[in-house]
């Protein structure tokens, strides 16, 4: 007679036995590396959805709808204004919101929620019933946007190996650049069939993203990042130390330095030079193709030679791009430039983290304390220079030159604080 010692080996061994045949049918002759790879890229394609939905549509793809409010006469020139600026207000709020709504209800599920209320915004705005319930809508869609800004990095990130991460979350990033370019090719297709129609199109195009990423979220239980009691609240209150500071100083003029050409050069190109509006489009969509481009480009530039010598390269670049719109008329060299500032709009986010995680190694819970802080900073920096640069180009009487050389300096006071922080460490190290 078999032993219970004997007996309860052999029924492990034909356990696991079964468990393997089931893993080789379900996946074929993958090895474990494969089957990882599978599920990172699979997670990946979920935050891609998400902020693809949340920034890339729920935000730009309002750019090109202006005109068409005014002129189905939904609302007036000030109120279709008004209301741009409605998102920019809730994505403050929502950036604000999202780690303590992740820390009670788990991150995928935020992620998972916020995609559904963002294409129920869409749908709502079919609907113009009053610039009040317009623009509650607009606050919710920015409001669901920066919750998803904020965690989908800390969703995602920790799943994936960190010699990639830099190329991770550019592709999942990669979302906003695709809604830039999104918004100058599927918007004018769809207001073919009406403005209302338009709407009940992105809420369709919403929902099927939604759907399609709704399985691909990581499980929080499987998250490494288990904090103690009590650690978030005295994580919320710790100090990263100057370098991080210096981040955010430079992550804030980054992101300033965006609004203007992301708001200004289609009128620069259409009204400033004289072009009309179909060479207004056309820099749109060269803007558009520089935005899918910029996120896994800087991704892959932070992965391969880190992401301080990144911010530092590109920085310039970006520095150069804007400059030349100020100085030169010629239209293919601002085509040229129109590429090239278009990848720095989404592109700076992955950089960005990317410096976080380099400078707050190997905790993913503080990184994501770190991230929220950028994220905030920077979506009140950017709510604040809409504003300004708007006042700035009426004060100037429409100078739009104006705007991109303020812009170029924004950068160069960022490549600025680089260098400060090069100087700073040399010192440090000769001391």
């Amino acid at each position: 007679m078999m032993s219970k010692t004997g007996g309860g080996l052999a029924i492990r061994r034909i356990s696991s036995a079964c468990k393997n045949t089931f893993m080789t049918s379900m996946t074929g002759s993958l090895t474990p590396a494969q089957i990882d790879r599978r599920l990172v890229s699979r997670y990946i394609f979920a935050g891609l959805c998400a902020s693809l939905v949340s920034i890339g549509l729920a935000r730009f793809a309002f750019t090109p709808l202006i005109p068409e409010l005014i002129r189905a006469h939904w609302f007036s020139t000030a109120s279709v204004i008004y209301l741009g600026a409605a998102n920019l207000a809730g994505y403050l709020c929502g950036a604000l919101l999202a780690r303590p709504l992740g820390s009670r209800f788990g991150k995928e599920r935020t992620l998972r929620v916020m995609m559904l209320i963002i294409t129920a915004t869409f749908l709502a705005c079919a609907f113009p019933l009053s610039v009040g319930w317009y623009f509650g809508w607009r606050v919710l869609s920015g409001i669901a946007g920066g919750v998803v800004m904020v965690l989908v990095a800390a969703t995602i990130l920790p799943h994936v190996p960190p010699a990639s991460r830099g190329m991770a979350s550019g592709a999942v990033f990669l979302g906003l650049g695709l809604g830039i370019a999104g918004s100058g090719t599927l918007i004018p297709l769809l207001l073919k069939l009406g403005l209302a129609q338009t709407w009940i199109g992105l809420a369709i195009v919403s929902a099927i993203l939604t759907s399609a990423s709704w399985f691909a979220w990581p499980s929080a239980r499987l998250s490494s990042e288990t904090p103690a009691r009590g650690a978030d609240s005295r994580a919320s209150r710790a100090h990263f130390g100057w370098r991080v500071n210096l981040l955010y100083a430079q992550y804030a003029l980054m992101a300033a330095s965006v609004v203007a050409p992301m708001v200004f050069l289609v009128d620069f190109i259409a009204r400033g030079l004289g072009l009309g509006t179909h060479e207004g489009a056309i820099f749109w969509v060269l803007y558009g193709v520089g935005a899918i481009a910029g996120p896994p480009l800087y991704g892959f530039l932070a992965d391969r030679m880190g992401a301080r010598a990144a911010i530092g390269l590109v920085s310039l670049a970006q520095a150069v791009a804007l400059a030349s719109v100020y100085l030169t008329g010629n239209v293919p060299a601002l085509g040229v430039c129109a590429v090239v500032i278009g990848t720095f709009a989404p592109g700076i986010v992955p950089l960005a983290l990317a410096r976080i995680h380099e400078l707050v190694p190997k905790n993913a819970h503080r990184q994501n304390i770190a991230w929220s802080r950028a994220t905030i900073l920077s979506a009140g920096v950017m709510a604040v220079s809409g504003y300004a640069f708007s006042a700035l180009f009426n004060a100037s009487g429409g100078n739009h030159r104006l705007l991109f050389l303020v812009s170029a300096c924004l950068v160069m006071m960022a490549l600025a604080c680089e260098l400060a922080n090069g100087f700073r460490s040399a010192a440090k190290g000769a001391a």
